[in-house]
């Protein structure tokens, strides 16, 4: 391919499209030279601030088949709603294949798919343009993650034995956007939102340095779901202000707490499990991001919320409420952990830069919508596992077909 430098073009332009474009302050050879967003002020303001901090010249453009036709824009990251996924990928399928232009690849924030048919929908369409496909994983591109797996696999898996349990979680207070909360528009609740992330990270590092993903054959998965918080009448009501009324948690909720167990089988045919929780109801500092490792003679740990700066403001110390200390920041006084550098620490910067370089090399990325796909099964077969309360061995007869419960509209554990 050889392009010395990427142009990048963004599909969306909200929340996790500026986490990424802050992020390519760290990554070289890459510019952010365009954005589409249904809301052209939104598209603004991202090229904007892809201009102010000098990740390139962006501009906000009409539409995705403008982008393709640029001939500076050689890749698309797509950060619009999960709901618009497949109507995004085909435009730009379209785009290409009516000759309006060409690109070397395209990337996708998680999850792929809001099921199991849209995720493989979303990695048939890239591959019938011959486009090369990333998966936006930023979790097991996270220093902490690599660095820790990096040492565990050379020191006490060379010497002991493969680890056998990874613990993740991700819990926060709740999404930015009302839509998030909508099963219907989501896919689901924290389970498909959240637990994408803790899934694939936990499976990451089970994986041995290098080898492919598919070494770990998932053989069951045991879930469990509820809405601990959001359907009280106290907490229904705000994200029924938050939207205007068309959320109504009373009658239509999503899960706000989900854990699963899978089971997997390594290459030597030894049991492995991957335990996750996930939350939209903690309160605490923001945004906790915890992974624990464990095999015969070693263990690992990692905490966000255990950072290497903390400030304290007294209740003298008022102001308007912000995240500007970590994201999903839930107090403005106190003692309180400070994420340095977001984009780095949660592993934006180093997923983005591997992005870029596969794109440029003409390689497919190491995660991509295969993975991508893979999550999405996994996801899937524990919203089977929660509906029918009990363990799904893996893969399940209908889960091409399977959309769960929450994501029709027809959940509510209050008339179960």
């Amino acid at each position: 391919m050889g392009e010395k430098r990427l142009g990048i073009g963004f599909i969306g332009g909200g929340f996790i499209a500026r986490f990424h474009i802050k992020s390519l302050i760290g990554v070289r050879d890459a510019d952010v030279l365009g954005v589409v967003s249904k809301s052209r002020d939104t598209a603004e303001e991202a090229a904007i601030l892809a201009r102010e901090i000098g990740v390139g010249d962006a501009k906000a453009y009409d539409s995705i088949t403008d982008m393709v036709a640029d001939n500076n824009i050689h890749a698309l990251w797509i950060c619009a709603p999960n709901f618009t996924r497949i109507e995004v990928m085909e435009e730009i399928v379209h785009a290409i294949e009516t000759g309006k232009g060409e690109l070397i690849g395209v990337t996708c924030e998680k999850p792929l798919g809001r099921n199991v048919a849209e995720a493989r929908k979303m990695l048939e369409l890239a591959q019938s343009s011959n486009l090369l496909d990333g998966y936006l994983e930023n979790q097991i591109f996270a220093p902490s993650v690599t660095r820790g797996k990096e040492i565990v696999w050379a020191r006490g898996a060379a010497l002991t034995g493969p680890p056998y349990l990874a613990r993740a979680a991700e819990e926060h207070s709740g999404p930015h956007m009302p839509w998030f909360w909508e099963g219907e528009l989501q896919g689901g609740g924290v389970l498909n939102d959240m637990m994408c992330h803790s899934v694939e990270e936990a499976r990451f590092m089970l994986t041995p340095p290098g080898a492919r993903r598919d070494v770990l054959t998932p053989v069951s998965v045991n879930a469990y779901a509820a809405c601990l918080k959001w359907q009280r009448p106290k907490y229904a009501k705000i994200l029924s202000d938050n939207s205007g009324g068309k959320t109504d948690y009373t009658k239509k909720p999503s899960e706000d707490f989900a854990r699963s167990l899978i089971e997997y089988v390594n290459q030597d045919d030894e049991k492995i499990v991957v335990e996750t929780t996930t939350s939209w109801c903690f309160v605490g500092a923001g945004l906790r991001l915890s992974l624990e490792l464990f095999g015969p003679e070693y263990s690992m740990f990692v905490n966000t919320l255990d950072s290497d700066l903390r400030v304290f403001f007294s209740r003298n110390v008022t102001g308007s409420q912000s995240e500007d200390l970590v994201e999903k920041q839930n107090a403005e006084s106190g003692e309180m952990p400070v994420v340095s550098n977001e984009t780095e620490a949660y592993g934006y910067t180093a997923e983005n830069r591997h992005m870029v370089q596969s794109f440029l090399a003409g390689k497919r990325p190491e995660e991509n919508f295969s993975d991508g796909l893979n999550v999405t099964e996994l996801l899937m077969t524990a919203y089977m596992s929660a509906e029918q309360d009990k363990t799904i061995l893996f893969p399940p007869p209908s889960l091409e077909t399977f959309i769960p419960a929450v994501a029709k509209g027809e959940w509510n554990p209050k008339e179960s």
